[in-house]
């Protein structure tokens, strides 16, 4: 009996386009940002292509820039992540929002699901959840 070993290489425009999603980070903390940069630098299919720093910003780069994916902070100055989400959903309709925070008010879950959430991380599982929720969200369409 004959084993057949060929490989089909798939071309990477055939790759689905949910690997290669591009993300929005939003968070007050520059320190938050770049531990997010660190978390995803290790993985090439996630493209980060903004970020900004109070929710008025994110709606303004969500809607420049379409991303796949916002990662987006409750607590921020201007305008909080609960409040921006229902704008981003508006104006980029195609992006999915997880939540990444230090919140864990189940109160504050609920609003956040509410507002058109994906899904939901606290800042201190970030580091062994966030990959799995982003990934997720993105099946999720």
């Amino acid at each position: 009996m004959l084993h057949s070993t060929a490989q089909t290489v798939t071309p990477e425009s055939a790759v689905p386009a949910a690997i290669r999603a591009t993300i929005l980070i939003v968070d007050d903390s520059a320190d938050w940002r770049a531990q997010a940069r660190e978390i995803l630098q290790d993985h090439g299919q996630w493209h980060i292509v903004g970020e900004a720093c109070d929710g008025l910003q994110a709606i303004r780069k969500a809607e420049e820039l379409d991303p796949d994916l916002v990662l987006l902070d409750i607590g921020m100055p201007v305008m909080n992540g609960l409040e921006a989400a229902a704008q981003i959903r508006q104006t980029s309709p195609r992006s999915k929002i997880v939540f990444v925070t230090q919140e864990n008010d189940p109160e504050i879950i609920s609003a956040a699901l509410a507002a058109g959430a994906s899904g939901y991380v606290r800042k201190t599982h970030a580091g062994h959840r966030l990959l799995d929720a982003m990934a997720s969200a993105l099946r999720n369409c």
